[in-house]
């Protein structure tokens, strides 16, 4: 099996606070991690940890350049067994980055990031990896329109609104997204609403430590989101989107998928850190449901 996530890379500077700092204040972190992130790389990275023990392959589609901290973030994911595709090798600036703080008690965090921005990504020259399903994020559009027509299977991960979505939609599968999604179509609010602006045959809404809800061509329902007491919420949702499609990709029903999913993001929110969580994680041994 081989999987396919196309989008956003950054490198994330996470620090833990017992509070957040007040409007021109220093306050002492209590530790301090720096990791590769962002929506597909997260995503990625979680289905590479699901997969371990199988011989699926995971690709990386996105942009880094030849910046020492593009090196740092191909490093980190390549030492998770994730083959990289990088759109931008020549690129001598920075990639994005995320200052990212959580609050070590609740598990809030804030987040001021510089995303992909103007960076011009354009089709590696080898073209796009044949994919047994896709999951793109939206981030540089040139690539994810590729990947979206090239897909077997698309996943789109929808986080804010964004207007390649327009373009994308229409090859999507599934789209998952939060409850603070807001397609700029829908006429009115909530998760009906989106369902139907966003037309996909399926559509899958989460909500926190609320149930996720499910929308099919004339269906609907929920699924329980495992109760934990959350000490780290960053990278939740791109955890939940590496599990989605790692169990549609082994051939699960969407709401056994969801349910593993929501799994896995139960295990992320548990733990602190980018990475400590990940060897709490069991490998997926169940293909359908």
């Amino acid at each position: 099996m081989h999987l396919l996530f196309t989008g956003l890379t950054t490198v994330d500077l996470i620090q833990r606070v017992t509070r957040f700092p007040a409007a021109d204040e220093k306050i002492q972190s209590d530790s301090v991690d720096l990791a590769a992130g962002g929506p597909a790389a997260n995503a990625a990275i979680t289905a590479a940890a699901l997969t371990r023990s199988r011989n699926t392959r995971i690709t990386l589609l996105t942009a880094l350049g030849g910046h020492p901290l593009g090196a740092l973030a191909r490093a980190d994911l390549e030492s998770h067994g994730i083959t990289v595709l990088d759109a931008t090798p020549d690129a001598e600036t920075p990639p994005p980055v995320s200052a990212v703080t959580v609050h070590a008690t609740t598990g809030e965090r804030t987040i001021v990031s510089r995303n992909a921005g103007a960076t011009e990504a354009q089709l590696p020259a080898g073209g796009l990896p044949e994919a047994d399903l896709t999951l793109v994020d939206g981030h540089h559009p040139t690539l994810a329109l590729a990947a979206a027509r090239a897909a077997r299977r698309l996943l789109i991960d929808a986080g804010s609104w964004r207007p390649v979505f327009t373009d994308l939609f229409p090859y999507a599968e599934t789209v998952a997204c939060s409850a603070d999604f807001r397609h700029p179509q829908a006429t009115t609010s909530g998760d009906e609403a989106t369902a139907r602006a966003i037309a996909a045959p399926h559509v899958v809404i989460t909500h926190g430590p609320a149930p996720v809800r499910w929308f099919t061509a004339g269906e609907t329902g929920e699924v329980p989101v495992p109760q934990v007491n959350a000490l780290d919420t960053a990278g939740a949702g791109d955890a939940f989107h590496g599990a989605l499609a790692v169990a549609l990709a082994n051939g699960a029903h969407l709401e056994a998928a969801i349910t593993q999913a929501s799994a896995t993001a139960a295990v992320r929110v548990a733990h602190t850190g980018p990475r400590s969580w990940l060897k709490a994680l069991q490998p997926e041994h169940h293909h359908t449901g």
